[in-house]
């Protein structure tokens, strides 16, 4: 079997991987020239002997993800020395340079939190005011309910 037989099968067509499938099907039922133009690729591919729809999307996705600055912080490590904090590594070989980045980090992550907690502190407070005004609503009604059922 040749390499081209196996990509292509015997027939000279290419065969439909699932994310193909998916991503068309999608296409049509969200956006309908998606899905056409989905299939418009696959016909070229087809025909021209393309790139298969995954390895396009996955060089695109590629493309953007390099193109934003690199792996969002929500991201995790593949690779122990590094972390997701713009892509530096953990150890430059200046001990010096590491001990002072490791601090920083240290501190910022402690200021972090600091500024977290005074969020959390701000939001249950609020919350306690919001309450009292609500209480103090409520209890105006009522008591403007009470004077006209009295009199």
């Amino acid at each position: 079997m040749s390499t081209t037989q196996g990509a292509y099968g015997n027939c000279g067509t290419a065969r439909w991987t699932p994310f193909e499938l998916v991503a068309i099907v999608l296409g049509f039922i969200f956006f309908w020239p998606l899905g056409l133009a989905a299939l418009g690729y696959k016909y070229w591919q087809r025909k021209n002997g393309g790139t298969d729809l995954d390895t396009v999307a996955a060089n695109a996705f590629q493309s953007a993800r390099s193109a934003m600055g690199g792996f969002p912080s929500w991201a995790k490590t593949t690779n122990p020395g590094q972390t997701w904090a713009h892509g530096f590594t953990t150890h430059t070989g200046n001990a010096a340079f590491d001990e002072w980045k490791s601090a920083e980090l240290s501190r910022l992550e402690a200021e972090r939190r600091r500024l977290e907690d005074a969020h959390r502190e701000f939001s249950d407070w609020l919350d306690t005011i919001r309450r009292a005004k609500d209480r103090e609503e409520f209890e105006r009604f009522m008591n403007e309910r009470r004077g006209k059922a009295g009199s």
